[in-house]
């Protein structure tokens, strides 16, 4: 795969904001402490650092997810939701009958501890590149892995960019996932309230939107030739990936920030395996992959190509 201009300029070295995420299931930051002692009075729950301790490893055995000491007030807040809704008067008690069944609650836990920041066509820059080698192949088949969906601004933004890039008849698909069960419904759904959209251009808007009406008045609908390009599937990106086709370009923004340095080598790896030879992989502002350059070289801003 040719490298586009945009991407033979190496990006300056500068110092990194902190990362928001975009369409990714990731952490919110700037969460105060518990402190340092078992309980904090005032509470619903009694919550103690053993707890702590043990989300903290329960999330990171399930997800890969690194948690640190900052944390405490944003795990209870999370994990106590689930505390009201499942009947249980403790989280020892919620956390035992966690481990002791295999069952659906897993997945609930998960999604209680992870948040989604994304917006459409947000980190700009990616969009331009990715236009620029699709239109460079217009012909191509293409197939792109968007590996963090979460409510589906991100995925939506890369088809719109297929589309513009390809025309009518351009040949694409976009598979989609996420760890979090409820954001991918809702990426499915592709329903977004004004509000949601009003960054996207009054030309895409009605390209590529359908308008709301009656009881669906200030909602906006993802048209059916943009969704018909799209698969959602649930992964999480620790277990092996359920892809038999090769990728030409992946999505992985703002999601391995959260990831310690051993589970992010794995997952790269993983990403490797399931990418074309020069296919592209579109990470977050806040991710430096130099530690993998048997696997990624920099091609551009937060843009490597897979070798």
């Amino acid at each position: 795969m040719s490298t586009p201009a945009a991407l033979r300029a190496t990006p300056s070295r500068g110092q990194h904001q902190r990362p928001g995420g975009a369409g990714s299931a990731v952490f919110l930051d700037g969460m105060a402490s518990a402190g340092d002692g078992p309980v904090e009075e005032g509470r619903e729950f009694v919550w103690s650092d053993a707890d702590f301790t043990r989300i903290k490893a329960l999330i990171y055995k399930k997800a890969g997810i690194s948690l640190h000491d900052g944390k405490h007030a944003m795990v209870y807040s999370r994990v106590s939701r689930r505390l009201r809704e499942t009947g249980h008067g403790s989280f020892k008690s919620y956390l035992d009958g966690l481990e002791q069944h295999d069952g659906a609650e897993w997945q609930e836990f998960i999604n209680a501890l992870t948040t989604n920041l994304t917006a459409f066509f947000r980190e700009q820059h990616h969009f331009g590149v990715l236009h620029e080698l699709m239109a460079a192949r217009r012909s191509h088949p293409w197939r792109i892995w968007c590996s963090a969906a979460s409510t589906g601004e991100e995925p939506y933004s890369i088809a719109m960019t297929a589309t513009e890039a390809l025309g009518p008849s351009g040949s694409f698909e976009i598979v989609n996932s996420d760890i979090d069960t409820k954001v991918l419904a809702a990426a499915q759904r592709g329903v977004y309230k004004l509000d949601g959209v009003k960054g996207l251009s009054p030309e895409r808007l009605q390209r590529f939107f359908m308008r709301g009406k009656g009881g669906n008045a200030g909602l906006m609908r993802v048209k059916p030739e943009l969704q018909k390009h799209m698969q959602f599937l649930s992964v999480n990106l620790i277990e092996n990936l359920p892809f038999r086709e090769p990728f030409d370009a992946v999505f992985c923004r703002n999601v391995m920030i959260y990831f310690d340095a051993a589970t992010q080598r794995a997952v790269l790896e993983r990403i490797h395996r399931v990418m074309k030879p020069g296919g592209m992989l579109f990470v977050g502002h806040a991710e430096n992959f130099s530690d993998a350059r048997n696997l990624f070289v920099l091609r551009g801003k937060t843009v490597y190509e897979r070798l």
